[in-house]
């Protein structure tokens, strides 16, 4: 893997640092969902199921109302994606216990399929970039990560994924 500049740079703040940052980030990205895209387009789906599929997968029995709150997206947008899951079998819902009101998602074993199928690839990267860059950065890259956050959200975000 190329670096991108020897050592920390004092400059870091400088406009072209900042900008440089920018676009390696939506290099990243782009690399990082390009193996996922190809799987979902065989499915005929896009990045907001695979979206779906994560949260549902990371969080089983997830309600609507907390989904919503994490991709936030409309409800029309999200019972479009939702309707197709469950449809197609990757994903089930079930009436709450206590409120009857509440619908409660998991993966079925298709879904489970799927979204390993999603991930491995992402996992891949990850795990090859975490252990190229070591502990340290990727420590920093956590705190990048969290500080690109909307201050209100991190906490509740840090206590979730670290769950």
């Amino acid at each position: 893997m190329a670096d991108v500049k020897p050592g920390p740079s004092p400059l870091f703040l400088r406009e072209e640092e900042i900008r440089q940052g920018i676009e390696l980030l939506f290099y990243a990205y782009r690399d990082f969902t390009g193996d996922p895209d190809e799987i979902l387009v065989r499915h005929g789906f896009g990045r907001a199921h695979h979206r779906v599929i994560h949260f549902v997968g990371r969080y089983p029995g997830i309600v609507v109302a907390d989904l919503l709150g994490i991709l936030r997206i409309t409800k029309q947008s999200l019972s479009r994606v939702l309707k197709q899951l469950v449809e197609d079998g990757f994903i089930v819902q079930r009436k709450g216990q206590k409120d009857g009101r509440q619908r409660h998602m998991y993966l079925t074993d298709k879904g489970i399929e799927l979204e390993r199928e999603l991930s491995g690839p992402q996992r891949q990267r990850m795990t090859q970039a975490y252990r190229r860059a070591g502990g340290e950065a990727v420590a920093g890259f956590r705190r990048v990560l969290l500080g690109l956050i909307d201050e209100e959200d991190r906490e509740t975000i840090l206590d979730r994924v670290t769950k």
